[in-house]
């Protein structure tokens, strides 16, 4: 059995004769349709559409350039940084390396109780 149907017969159908756009679709016609449009009616009406729809264009071209501006930047970052003496002994350095590990573990240690006190906190 032959399925039988608009566009799936063996018989071309009007489908394949259908252009993409419909008659009259060149530049030179669609400029002439303009013409004519515009050669008739109010032109107060043609210029106050005109201007309305060029002025909302801009404004959300405007507004497209001005959201691409927002919350893009990467905020500004401090960074501390430490000065030494050049004169400064093997043993002193090792000494600031002691007290920087053990001030490091002091506010680890912190964190950790924080998180077992919200942790009863939160029954888990």
């Amino acid at each position: 059995m032959r399925w039988a149907g608009l566009a799936t017969s063996a018989t071309p159908s009007y489908l394949g004769a259908m252009a993409i756009f419909p008659h009259p679709s060149s530049p030179r016609a669609a400029l002439a349709d303009f013409r004519a449009y515009f050669a008739h009616g109010n032109r107060r009406d043609h210029v106050i559409g005109g201007t309305l729809a060029v002025l909302v264009t801009i404004i959300i071209l405007i507004l497209f350039f001005v959201d691409s501006k927002i919350n893009t930047a990467p905020p500004r970052t401090v960074q501390y940084v430490d000065s030494w003496p050049v004169d400064r002994s093997d043993a002193e350095i090792i000494a600031q390396q002691k007290r920087d590990k053990a001030d490091y573990d002091r506010r680890v240690k912190e964190r950790q109780e924080e998180f077992k006190k919200l942790e009863k906190t939160l029954g888990m």
